[in-house]
């Protein structure tokens, strides 16, 4: 059967950073399915995407469907005809059925009996004239959690549709997709090459947008420039540039063409902890960060651009201008913190509700220190220390710096208890209490953290079963089962003598 290559863009304003890896991989999943389901073969396939385009390539795809034999039993011959010869309606209803006259119908035996029986040959349709259809049924399956409207139209989508591409060999497949009508004419890079750029076949998609648009299409290919440019920068500062790859996931779907500069900030903002200055980095301003022989961060950042500047030194200065007020704001919290203890927070916590029939969050600690103060001694603790850092263990949710970055609780609870001169064993205790996070991550290292990282699951898991919230097959939204299974590795990995039974007892009794 004679094939051809199938193109299909989406040009669209900016995606959504975070979801462009997920709706490529969804928008050609779903094509290749509608393919499928109606029996077009191919070849092979390629997705692209960027900020502004989400396409995909299906080579060798045949232009029609294959013929179809159609065959279907009706009735058995003694119920299709009266004892005249007469058609019965059982017999004349099967003939309607197959749009055919009842002396076009044949007979056959089936399971013994003789049939009334019909066979066809279905001449399958050509590609062309199903492939608008494929597409508009995958871009209404894209998960889209939230859609949305633009101009007059009623149409809906993740981001305004400004072009449609949609060839069939060097041929335009009739669509209209959005009120967009397709056509062959991708767009170039928004400051580079703002223009038309007429597509001639699918097969050479990519190196036109590429050498006449200034776009790298392929994601993965993005991707990975990036991290070479990432660490090729960092050689050249002589340092270690730390690549984080749902960073680098997230700044590929920002660019279409990457361009890496390295900027620098003031060395006293090191006197903030580098967890802190990396994640306003991260977060904040899409930069990685750097770090010297021995693993400490560097007062360097690299940022990642989508053009190439002719005074890239000011390019540089921008991004130091505005990264400077992100690590001066975490400066700021963390000195603020300091001025007041960990354990001043705690009548704080009396005003925050963790759950309607739970308490509130210093509820819960008081729960927590109870239930580590009982653990303790079973595997060898100090009680004391369990305690204390139990009840500390929440009081950084207070602070400004977590309030800013959630994603430090604990961590900075580790640093305001140093701060305020309580034993590095709670202190360390307080930053492992939420251990594991993750299906492979760290279990806590010392035996305080390992008794408070236990106490705080078992107090979740056991509070939530008693009022009735357990997890459901689709809806966990406590993340009892990333309890379970973290409160499950302490046990075993650290090999603690802690029998199962009697911390649950223990849990259920502190409630």
């Amino acid at each position: 059967m004679s094939t051809r290559d199938f193109l299909v863009e989406i040009g669209t304003e900016e995606l959504p950073p975070k979801a462009l890896a997920s709706l490529s991989k969804a928008f050609t999943s779903e094509i290749l399915a509608g393919l499928k389901k109606l029996q077009l073969g191919f070849a092979d396939s390629e997705s692209f995407a960027t900020p502004r385009r989400l396409a995909l390539l299906v080579s060798g795809l045949d232009e029609s469907q294959a013929d179809k034999a159609v065959e279907r039993f009706g009735p058995a011959v003694q119920a299709a005809f009266d004892a005249d010869g007469n058609a019965t309606p059982a017999a004349l209803g099967f003939a309607k059925s197959c749009n055919v006259a009842i002396d076009q119908l044949q007979r056959a035996e089936k399971d013994g009996v003789e049939k009334l029986f019909y066979s066809a040959s279905q001449p399958g349709q050509p590609t062309s004239a199903l492939l608008s259809a494929i597409v508009s049924e995958a871009l209404d399956k894209l998960p889209i959690p939230k859609r949305m409207r633009w101009g007059n139209s009623r149409a809906e989508f993740v981001r305004p549709v400004h072009w449609v591409i949609q060839l069939f060999g060097d041929e335009v497949v009739p669509g209209e997709f959005f009120g967009v009508t397709a056509g062959r004419e991708s767009r170039g890079h928004r400051f580079h090459a703002d223009r038309a750029i007429e597509i001639d076949s699918p097969a050479n998609y990519a190196a036109l947008l590429e050498n006449q648009g200034h776009i790298i299409p392929q994601f993965d290919r993005r991707r990975e420039m990036i991290r070479e440019l990432v660490i090729a920068e960092g050689v050249k500062a002589n340092a270690t540039s730390i690549i984080d790859e749902a960073l680098l996931s997230e700044v590929a779907s920002l660019v279409e063409y990457p361009v890496a500069l390295t900027g620098k900030f003031e060395e006293h903002y090191l006197e903030v902890p580098p967890e802190a200055l990396i994640l306003a980095m991260k977060s904040h301003q899409k930069t990685f960060y750097c770090v010297d022989a021995e693993g400490k961060l560097l007062p360097l950042f690299i940022a990642v651009s989508n053009i190439i500047s002719k005074d890239p030194a000011q390019v540089i200065e921008g991004n130091e201008r505005v990264i400077r007020p992100r690590l001066a704001d975490a400066s700021f919290f963390f000195e603020t913190d300091k001025q007041v203890s960990l354990e001043s927070h705690l009548a704080a916590l009396k005003k925050i509700v963790f759950q309607d029939k739970l308490g509130t969050v210093y509820d819960r600690s008081v729960r927590i220190a109870n239930l580590s103060r009982a653990l303790a001694p079973l595997c060898g603790a100090d009680p004391v220390l369990c305690e204390r850092a139990a009840m500390l263990s929440k009081c950084d949710l207070m602070t400004n710096m977590v309030g800013e970055f959630a994603d430090l609780q604990g961590l900075m609870g580790r640093y305001y208890a140093l701060n305020d001169g309580e034993p590095a064993e709670v202190a360390e205790a307080i930053d492992e209490q939420y251990r594991p996070r993750f299906a492979g991550d760290d279990l806590p290292a010392g035996l305080t953290g390992a008794v408070l990282a236990i106490a705080e699951k078992l107090d979740t898991l056991s509070g939530l079963f008693a009022i009735g919230q357990p997890p459901t097959g689709s809806k966990d939204p406590f993340a009892l089962r990333r309890a379970a299974i973290g409160l499950l590795r302490i046990l075993i990995e650290k090999e603690l003598d802690l029998d199962l039974a009697t911390c649950i007892e223990l849990a259920f009794a502190g409630l």
